[in-house]
């Protein structure tokens, strides 16, 4: 793979007494897309907030661009180039379209660049232009995750960290954002590491992969490999009646075969 812009080595987060991720490992290659598969309580979202800093590991060590970010606070984190599109969306509700959009520039004093990106997520998600002045909680669940992630490209990070984009989403409208995520992968060369349950979506985009259990890795492999991989085939790419079998029976395993 190419040089890392982000490498996660040996973490391990807790809540409380319980660990939620011990021993997490992994790297995110300079303008690639990479991509955490797990199941519903894996940890998953508990290694994109131990990265953004939202939450203190208790072990290891999480280093983007050649520097030490462990522990670090999340407006730091932010500024020096990672945003994060949390699970749920999150906008500011009784906010505008427009002053949420501004809220995720607010750390730049670049008035110009800041109209320019302006237009860019404007013409990435033209909706967002149409609801610019309507209040961002009176949004259709598709229209808030556009926000979400317009929003957090308006800091103009180097690497973004994703929280099932596609969560709630309609089929037509997870298309949509996947081909947005895209997008902004080739055209901005953004790094993208994405936590999905969508696995079918998630490995059409990503280049590489890895299967999270019971807050382990225990798979790892490029994207196309992963999915000609029998138990990632019967766990997440089967069909829906398989799927959730599938995804019972990768909950109760404790170790990988």
């Amino acid at each position: 793979m190419p040089e890392p812009i982000l490498a996660v080595s040996n973490i391990e987060t807790c809540y409380g007494p319980i660990v939620a991720i011990r021993g997490v490992s992994f790297e995110v290659p300079q303008g690639g897309i990479v991509t955490i598969l797990g199941a519903n309580g894996a940890g998953k979202t508990t290694v994109l907030k131990t990265i953004s800093g939202v939450m203190d590991p208790q072990k290891g060590s999480v280093v983007f661009e050649g520097r030490q970010i462990r522990r670090m606070d999340p407006d730091k984190v932010m500024r020096l180039g990672i945003s994060h599109v949390p699970e749920g969306r999150e906008v500011f509700p009784f906010l505008s379209v427009r002053e949420n959009l501004r809220m995720g520039a607010y750390t730049r004093r670049d008035a110009d660049g800041i109209a320019e990106d302006l237009g860019a997520v404007f013409h990435y998600f033209p909706m967002l232009r149409e609801r610019a002045d309507q209040r961002a909680g009176s949004l259709s669940g598709g229209e808030q995750q556009m926000l979400a992630i317009s929003r957090a490209l308006m800091a103009r990070p180097r690497l973004m960290l994703m929280d099932e984009p596609s969560l709630g989403l309609s089929p037509k409208l997870v298309k949509e954002i996947f081909d947005i995520i895209v997008r902004i992968n080739r055209e901005r060369g953004v790094t993208i590491l994405l936590v999905e349950q969508n696995a079918n979506m998630a490995l059409q985009v990503a280049d590489y992969g890895y299967v999270l259990e019971v807050g382990r890795i225990v798979m790892a492999d490029t994207c196309a490999r992963l999915m000609m991989k029998d138990d990632i085939r019967e766990f997440y790419l089967g069909a829906k009646e398989q799927g959730a079998r599938g995804q019972r029976r990768w909950k109760k395993r404790k170790t990988y075969r």
